[in-house]
């Protein structure tokens, strides 16, 4: 049966899928793994080949789009046109504009019905937001022989980081449900801080809300909250603390208790920063490059330290997350509450959010950091 597995941070998703995907290769099944980044791609052919000393001939590890291209475009691209793919535009924005704009002001793209533009860059490369929607026309005019043809390829495909997917990529996953191949989906809805594409289209099941996406449109698909939700990772206050954000979410559990002496959640007054710095050597995590932090420890922003494991992690919150620490009804955008949670759930030890010290800040039952602990 079709199955989605929501997993907690620190619940060893990507361990789980090479384990079952390991599995299911020995019995002689072919296998896919899909994910969104290069980075977890290669970080799974790790994982495969630590556990396996290398990876089977019959299991198969690709990002998302090359997935697309591979097996959904390129091999019935002459259903709908006759030139060579010459690769794939990562588009950060809405693709296609035209070499004009009106007055100078308004920004003018492309229709549809000038279809190389639309899709295509000058040189033939797909634009990145539209690769969903092309693979969807190929598999309509190739009269569904793309899934035929997926059928002849693989047994099982498995979807990593799918809280990574959006607009037409969902469909995607609808017509993959359709098919007899046995779809497995694996992903954090709270750590969706990236997407695929940008687009109006299924927008309102967009990062954390694709859980409705599989409660709306594909009810005979199992729904499995409680599989992969324990934090291995987390210090237990720590895991509590980022349960939180998500309050609608199962929350996941942690038994990691005292570590170190020094664990969980601290409120740490600027004025001590250079100190805590010097004693605990944190991973400083910010929101981008503009907040100026001490270059003599490790950086990374909230986004780039996802899927990373910390001993200990100092955050320099931004001012709405400054209001959610004093109180957790506060409004938090969704890339916000996303990129907080990824934040939170890095540490093994312990978290220090940087704040001002104002007695008049509200610490809503968090600890503050004091010289000496």
């Amino acid at each position: 049966m079709n199955k989605v597995i929501i997993a907690s941070a620190g619940a060893g998703k990507s361990t789980f899928i090479v384990s079952e995907a390991l599995q299911a290769a020995a019995s002689g099944k072919r296998i896919l793994i899909t994910t969104f980044t290069e980075a977890c791609r290669d970080e799974i052919n790790a994982k495969i080949i630590k556990k396996n000393g290398c990876v089977p001939s019959n299991l198969y590890v690709i990002t998302w789009f090359s997935f697309l291209i591979k097996h959904w475009i390129r091999p019935y691209q002459g259903c709908l046109f006759d030139h060579d793919i010459k690769g794939m535009i990562l588009c950060n924005s809405k693709s296609g504009e035209k070499p004009f704009k009106v007055r100078e002001i308004i920004t003018v793209y492309w229709g549809e019905k000038d279809f190389r533009q639309y899709y295509f860059s000058p040189d033939f490369k797909v634009y990145s937001d539209k690769m969903a929607k092309l693979s969807l026309r190929c598999e309509e005019a190739s009269d569904g022989n793309i899934i035929k043809r997926l059928r002849s390829c693989f047994d099982e495909i498995y979807v990593d980081e799918v809280q990574d997917l959006a607009g037409y990529d969902l469909e995607i996953l609808q017509k993959l449900f359709e098919s007899p191949i046995k779809i497995t989906l694996v992903g954090d809805p709270r750590q969706a801080t990236y997407s695929t594409v940008n687009t109006e289209k299924n927008a309102k099941y967009k990062k954390a809300a694709i859980v409705n996406f599989f409660a709306d449109k594909t009810p005979d698909v199992s729904l499995d909250d409680k599989m992969l939700n324990e934090n291995f990772r987390c210090f237990h206050e720590i895991n509590d603390f980022a349960n939180k954000l998500y309050p609608k979410f199962a929350p996941s559990i942690s038994n990691v208790r005292d570590v170190s002496g020094h664990d969980g959640v601290y409120l740490l007054p600027e004025k001590l920063l250079s100190h805590y710095l010097e004693i605990y050597t944190p991973v400083q995590l910010r929101w981008d490059k503009k907040r100026a932090v001490d270059e003599r420890y490790p950086i990374f922003t909230f986004g780039t330290a996802k899927g990373l494991t910390f001993e200990r992690v100092l955050i320099y919150p931004t001012a709405p997350m400054l209001k959610w620490f004093q109180d957790e009804n506060a409004e938090l955008t969704n890339d916000t509450r996303a990129k907080l949670y990824v934040g939170l759930t890095r540490p093994i030890q312990s978290i220090a959010i940087v704040y001002n010290g104002s007695k008049k800040f509200n610490t809503n039952g968090l600890k503050i950091y004091a010289t000496g602990e």
